[in-house]
């Protein structure tokens, strides 16, 4: 290109989607005909439940959906939205309140656009799901990391969040059952952050798109009904793709005060408009549904959770402590560093270089804790087929054995 065609500091300065590029490098390989394993995207395996697929046939046929709808969603989508909220929430949210997005990104993405002025600071407990902090750049803010390792349960210090604090902050983010780590946050320190932040005047952000995947006993706990003093300043971020079986389609929200959620109406208007009909009317009979075909899946993750902490754990050098939601295994790998690996005696000097090497040499894709803020692990979804996870837990134990 030439000087002149320059592109946008803002654009040049965000990461790509380092789960979506480890992702596309495995099917790309596959498609070139190498039999890959890939543990590196949050998708769900299962189909989409019947009834959900049943309802978006029918508003295939029915013309009123070939239309545009109100830019923040269909009526009757954000009332079920609202209802599904009380009911598995626990607290009351008006329609009014409800944004419906072009998946859950999108309300990642227009939720900083509205709220954040250039130089605003964002406080992201690390680990964190590695488009957090490129949203925030890209609407001009500062993403604040504070990291809370394993031997907190990767679960976030009050003291060290006040540490990071200054007259600049902005919002904090609070995801739990959290990407990557698969932490569910205790209902303890879920009131804690909420109580800082009203006393503190600091937009709360709570991810609860993995709110139904929980094992062992650990629950979710919903910050606005924990702390109801703070929804005056929370935005709630969900969707249908992990919870349905529903990534590819596209139908995610955000909950919010209703100012908050006219200016993200008022920004969808200009560059979305409103998502898919077909979409809208498939997630009415998601959110409206029973939970019987999301708990089945969630018998099935747990099974898979478990086999694949024992398969981690079972690998000289490296560390895994067992999840208790989401779908996530995060593996401290640093016992695999600067040690010969594999038939070439492949020596990696970090976790980047560890997933590029696994993924040549033993067709096994997983993503790098850098992509996470967390340099030193690999994440591996367990999201995919037993048959799938077992191969690719004995190519990893072989490939790091030799």
């Amino acid at each position: 290109m030439a000087d002149w065609q320059t592109l946008s500091d803002r654009i040049n300065n965000v990461a790509p989607s380092a789960t979506l590029a480890v992702d596309a490098k495995a099917k790309a390989m596959k498609a070139a005909g190498v039999d890959v394993i890939g543990f590196g995207a949050g998708e769900p395996n299962f189909p989409t439940p019947d009834y959900v697929v049943d309802a978006a046939a029918a508003a295939c046929r029915d013309p009123k959906n070939y239309k545009y709808t109100p830019t923040p969603g269909l009526p009757e989508l954000r009332e079920a939205i609202a209802a599904k909220t009380l009911r598995d929430s626990g607290y009351e949210v008006s329609a009014d309140q409800v944004v419906v997005t072009n998946g859950g990104k999108q309300a990642v993405y227009s939720t900083f656009q509205v709220l954040l002025n250039d130089g605003d600071e964002v406080i992201i407990p690390t680990p964190y799901w590695t488009s957090y902090p490129e949203a925030v750049k890209l609407a001009g803010g500062v993403p604040v990391t504070v990291f809370a390792g394993g031997d907190r349960g990767f679960e976030p210090d009050l003291d060290a969040l006040e540490a990071a604090r200054t007259e600049r902050t902005k919002a904090i983010i609070v995801n739990s059952p959290n990407n990557p780590t698969g932490a569910v946050w205790s209902a303890e320190t879920i009131s804690a952050i909420a109580k800082w932040a009203v006393e503190h005047h600091i937009w709360i952000i709570s991810d609860e798109i993995y709110e139904h995947l929980n094992y062992d006993g650990a629950k979710t706990t919903f910050i606005g009904a924990a702390v109801p003093e703070c929804r005056d300043q929370l935005i709630v971020l969900n969707g249908v793709a992990k919870t349905y079986a529903m990534p590819g389609w596209r139908v995610g929200w955000l909950i919010a005060p209703l100012p908050v959620a006219k200016a993200a109406s008022k920004l969808q208007g200009h560059m979305t408009s409103n998502v898919a009909n077909v979409s809208q009317r498939a997630a009415i009979a998601a959110v409206s549904g029973p939970l019987d075909a999301v708990y089945a899946m969630r018998e099935a993750f747990d099974a898979r959770r478990k086999a694949i902490v024992a398969a981690l754990n079972d690998i000289d050098g490296v560390t895994c402590p067992t999840p208790t939601g989401a779908f996530y295994a995060f593996a401290d790998v640093t016992g695999l560093l600067n040690r010969p690996l594999g038939d070439k005696g492949t020596v990696c000097t970090s976790s980047s270089e560890l997933a590029a090497a696994l993924l040549d040499e033993a067709h096994v894709a997983a993503v790098p804790g850098e992509a996470f803020g967390a340099p030193g692990y690999l994440r591996f979804s367990y999201a995919l087929a037993d048959d799938q996870l077992a191969e690719g837990m004995k190519r990893f134990k072989q490939w790091a054995s030799r």
